[in-house]
């Protein structure tokens, strides 16, 4: 014990001797809460700095008579390895808030407010700045508020430089616009699906290893088939369909939405399906991004792994009846999205081997 004190008397050792620097993190604090300002919107009543975020949900729409709350949580997954090579974190938010946000639009959501997690091993104000700019962005795009999160320095749990994210989304819907509405789908009912911009956030461990192992590009390198550079290929923030879809629900029926992440469209389409029914998908009628064409040639891979793993150029898709298609296709259009005709609804008795119908 003595030997202890005397050591004490000639050695401080503090939080931030330890790795944990809390100056470091109140200064990006200051830095989120003008930004959060930007994505406000009725109903937050206290955000960032509090125990708790609050919210009025009868300030978002004061009509609602039964409403139901749709969350959701997802993360972007080794994308996160492109922009620790590139050194470029300001897009990465803006796929944190896709992934959720997208996801909740699938029950007919309108997105309320965003949580994210950030935790690394030493906190860098200007990686986390830019990540956290990234996610204003994204909640921006997606009407949603910024409202808290989580920024965690775990010393010695990450790699050094490297972090990881998490994020959080709610959002309300009346219980009667729901979707799926499976009870009124019917075979003939029509798929359009809504063009990606690329991988968006999934797929990226194969792609990874197909691009820099097989191929043995560098981010500086530029792609085959003159698609620029590797790292802007890998870096463009998945899209987000909230505002544009919203839209389209409040003046039209539609009967479902899938959000086109991992598993692809062989995967995540037949989620939003009631079990008699499966989808015959044509893989002609939309044109497929090279970055997929390049991949599956660099992996030689199948098309059925290639829409299983991929979002193979369609980001989201809706189901609508046949009678509703020309109209929900022209008005998304007019909201500035590139809209295919993909599939039909089909019988699962005659389709019954798989969900999807047949790849070539």
């Amino acid at each position: 014990m003595w030997q202890l004190s005397r050591m004490s008397r000639h050695f401080k050792i503090d939080y931030k001797d330890s790795g944990v620097d809390i100056d470091q993190a109140d200064r990006l604090i200051d830095q989120i809460i003008p930004r959060a300002q930007r994505t406000k919107r009725p109903g937050v009543l206290h955000g960032i700095g509090s125990f708790g975020a609050l919210f009025a949900l009868r300030d978002v729409h004061k009509s609602y008579k039964d409403p139901i709350l749709v969350s959701g949580c997802d993360g972007v997954g080794t994308k996160l390895k492109i922009a620790f090579m590139a050194h470029s974190h300001r897009t990465i938010g803006i796929d944190l808030v896709a992934m959720s946000v997208n996801d909740i639009l699938c029950h007919g959501a309108e997105p309320l407010f965003f949580l994210d997690y950030f935790a690394t091993s030493q906190l860098s104000l200007p990686v986390a700045s830019d990540v956290i700019e990234g996610i204003c962005v994204g909640c921006e795009l997606a009407g949603c508020s910024l409202v808290g999160g989580e920024t965690a320095e775990l010393p010695g749990f990450y790699s050094a430089q490297e972090y990881d994210l998490a994020g959080f989304a709610l959002g309300v819907v009346e219980r009667a616009q729901m979707l799926p509405c499976t009870s009124l789908m019917k075979e003939g009912d029509v798929i359009l699906g809504l063009a990606s911009n690329g991988l968006h956030s999934n797929g990226y461990s194969l792609a990874r290893k197909l691009i820099f192992e097989t191929l043995q590009l560098k981010l500086e390198d530029e792609l085959p088939m003159q698609m620029g550079l590797v790292k802007d290929e890998l870096l463009k923030p998945t899209r987000i369909y909230v505002k544009a879809m919203l839209k389209i629900l409040e003046q039209m029926p539609v009967l479902g939405i899938a959000h086109i992440t991992g598993g692809g469209l062989i995967e995540n389409l037949p989620r939003i399906l009631p079990k008699h029914l499966s989808v015959a998908l044509n893989p002609v009628s939309w044109p497929i991004p090279k970055i997929f064409t390049i991949l599956q040639s660099a992996g030689h891979l199948s098309s059925f792994d290639m829409f299983r793993t991929f979002n193979m150029g369609i980001g989201l898709a809706c189901v609508v009846s046949r009678e509703q298609v020309s109209k929900v296709r022209s008005a998304l259009e007019q909201q500035g999205e590139e809209v295919f005709v993909i599939g039909s609804l089909v019988n699962t008795a005659i389709n019954s081997a798989v969900s999807l119908c047949y790849l070539t």
